[in-house]
């Protein structure tokens, strides 16, 4: 960081919100309408209400081999392309096919786990995040965060748009769903080369009251618009060169408590995909920074290194 610059900076305290996913799922969009869905992705599908609809290869799984007492072997095909995939078990296991279904049992005769989430996380394990082109992003709230996103997606003009206009040879559309972490967070940067150092102790004050009462639907909002402005999805409008404004009113607050940045961040250790955009590249951590102000005096965090 250059630390010289530091005395060129208007404020010797700069707040930034904090905004980050807590947990995922996701689920090809053909799923939609299957009775089941929700209860397969358990309690989480109640605290979703970002969703991103995107483009993702279909990978198949065949031809499993038992290759030794702990590991078989399988082919995995992508974008007519074909791979091996070895699996390796913590203890002997036995593989067992049956009319073109295969199990597996542990060496005390009790069936594992094997579904297509076991085998798609051996995968990008192995072979790294399955890509994910970005298509649209939203959120789904409703009142007091009733509403979910799957309940919002089985009657979304956009997922039957982009459905209506193909989906390429090989691939399919797929849902992410994201929870936004449960409670508020900020970034604060203390400076003391600041230009002015008289007004601390009140930007602090600020920077408190808006810690603890930002709503859940404005992180929710500042969250979805965030990632718009990141990705600029194909089929989003909204906040793709609208975002931030002193014009939207979830924003009015931070402006008003003088927050100089928003921070969304986008980070799992096993994340299934790698989002890309024609505007931005797969990451492994992915970071919204919104700027709030133009001056470049209050551009605290976002420093050169």
């Amino acid at each position: 960081m250059n630390l010289g610059s530091l005395n060129t900076k208007a404020f010797d305290v700069e707040h930034s919100l904090s905004l980050y996913a807590h947990s995922y799922a996701h689920f090809p969009a053909k799923n939609l309408y299957d009775k089941d869905l929700a209860s397969r992705l358990g309690k989480v599908v109640k605290k979703c209400h970002i969703y991103m609809i995107g483009l993702s290869p279909v990978i198949n799984f065949s031809d499993f081999k038992q290759i030794s007492n702990d590991t078989i072997e399988l082919l995995v095909t992508k974008n007519n392309k074909s791979e091996v995939l070895e699996i390796s078990f913590e203890h002997h296991i036995t593989l067992i096919e049956n009319e073109s279904m295969y199990y597996i049992f542990d060496e005390n005769n009790d069936q594992i786990k094997f579904g297509e989430d076991f085998l798609g996380y051996e995968y990008i394990k192995a072979k790294g995040p399955v890509p994910f082109e970005v298509l649209y992003i939203g959120q789904a709230y409703g009142k007091d965060g009733r509403r979910n996103a799957i309940d919002r997606l089985k009657k979304h003009e956009k997922l039957q748009q982009i459905s209506l206009l193909g989906v390429p040879k090989d691939h399919q559309l797929e849902v992410i769903l994201l929870e936004i972490q449960p409670n508020n967070q900020m970034f604060t940067f203390l400076n003391p080369f600041a230009k002015d150092s008289s007004s601390g102790e009140e930007r602090i004050r600020k920077g408190l009251d808006k810690l603890f009462n930002t709503k859940e639907i404005e992180r929710i909002t500042l969250y979805e618009a965030s990632f718009i402005r990141y990705f600029e999805p194909k089929f989003n409008k909204e906040f793709k060169d609208s975002f931030p404004s002193t014009r939207m009113k979830v924003l009015a607050d931070c402006y008003d408590k003088d927050f100089s940045g928003i921070v969304s961040e986008i980070y799992f250790d096993d994340f299934y995909f790698g989002l890309f955009s024609k505007k931005q590249e797969p990451q492994k951590h992915y970071m919204s920074k919104i700027k709030l102000h133009t001056n470049e005096d209050r551009n605290m965090f976002f420093l050169e290194h």
